[in-house]
């Protein structure tokens, strides 16, 4: 008498945690897709270039390896480049960055 009164409730409770399932992936998949973090840098230009503000152009940190500027520097490049509908300004601050990171400038602001 007990198993049907059982299967019962358990078809029951199946049905229910089912229906909330649905409603959570509904509700999931109608947020909006927001990057989680930014991936290129936003902000305006200083007068002179600092070796900080190069690495937040290139997304990289301040005393990145030779190999992670090169990286960056195309992945930035490739996004902004002016063939491909970028600025000819943008390109000139990217290879500026590049070159301060580098250490290949004259004015640059490196400890080393």
């Amino acid at each position: 008498m007990t198993t049907p009164l059982v299967v019962g409730v358990s078809v029951a409770a199946a049905a229910w945690g089912g229906r909330y399932l649905i409603g959570a992936w509904h509700a999931f998949k109608t947020q909006p897709s927001m990057p989680r973090v930014r991936r290129f840098y936003e902000g305006g230009f200083q007068q002179v270039m600092t070796r900080r503000e190069a690495a937040l152009i290139l997304g990289v940190r301040e005393h990145a390896i030779t190999e992670k500027i090169k990286e960056a520097h195309r992945r930035v490049m490739v996004a902004n480049h002016p063939d491909s509908g970028g600025s000819h300004y943008l390109a000139s601050k990217i290879n500026e960055a590049k070159d301060i990171m580098m250490g290949r400038t004259k004015g640059s602001n490196s400890p080393f």
